[in-house]
């Protein structure tokens, strides 16, 4: 027997809590956190940096590094 649009939808939100409990409270593994982040992909969930939300101001605080051609393959 399938199982019904509304069974699917209520195993989609358990483990979904379940996931968020975990990254929220550190105790994610490796192998959830993939999990969380293929989720993501899989339902069209995308983050864009702006300079007001957290992923634009991580974004902000990287360095720079110089990637010209040159820089590249300079002998160090």
């Amino acid at each position: 027997m399938a199982a019904t649009e509304d069974t699917m939808g209520t195993l989609h939100e358990a483990v979904v809590s379940l996931l968020l409990q975990k990254v929220q409270d550190g105790t994610a593994t490796p192998a959830e956190l993939s999990t969380c982040v293929k989720m993501l992909k899989d339902n069209n969930i995308e983050a864009i940096p702006t300079e007001s939300n957290k992923l634009g101001k991580l974004a902000m605080s990287l360095p720079d590094f110089d990637t010209t051609e040159d820089s590249l393959h300079a002998k160090h």
